[in-house]
């Protein structure tokens, strides 16, 4: 069956969505740093992997309006990193751990919404449905070799942020052993 990237897009969307309310309805620290954890390294990945495979075809395929889209999402990405290089380093029993899980959603929501029903729909008209199957691929494949924890610094269009993500990788997924996930 072909997959579209829509679909995988949306499929990670939908997954952050079910970590959070995990989060925000636990009353366990130890159950909502498993899922802090989760939802880190999903959202790390998932940005990264949109700005690696999904925003460039977005920039090619519809030009102008392409450009435009993406440098609002890229800097969208951006105050979501920053926002969640803050959560993951918050400790499941800080007063602010919830405060900053929830602005984090608010905040993603609407780049949710605004991805899906905007850029994911324009950039599906203009595939055909073997080239978005391929980017879907391509876009499953770019998560696995991407940092897994959010580094707000590092650059985030390629080349660099392919060779940034490369050299950071190994290192996030080291750590990751010593992590708890659900």
């Amino acid at each position: 069956m072909k997959n579209k990237i829509s679909d995988a897009v949306k499929t990670d969307h939908r997954e952050l969505e079910h970590y959070y309310h995990i989060i925000v309805n636990s009353t366990n620290p130890g159950e909502r740093t498993k899922y802090q954890n989760q939802f880190v390294w999903e959202l790390a990945r998932h940005s990264v992997g949109e700005e690696l495979v999904l925003y460039p075809a977005m920039e090619k395929l519809m030009g102008a309006e392409g450009e435009r889209l993406t440098a609002k999402d890229r800097k969208e990405h951006q105050v979501a990193k920053e926002q969640l290089q803050e959560f993951q380093s918050t400790d499941a029993s800080d007063p602010k751990f919830m405060d900053r899980i929830k602005e984090l959603m608010d905040n993603l929501a609407e780049h949710i919404k605004e991805e899906e029903n905007i850029d994911l729909v324009k950039i599906e008209e203009l595939l055909d449905p073997t080239e978005s199957d391929e980017m879907a691929a391509s876009f499953e494949r770019t998560k696995m070799f991407v940092p897994t924890r959010s580094h707000p610094g590092a650059p985030n269009k390629p080349p660099f942020e392919t060779a940034v993500g490369l050299l950071t990788a190994p290192i996030d997924k080291v750590a990751d052993l010593f992590r708890s996930f659900p």
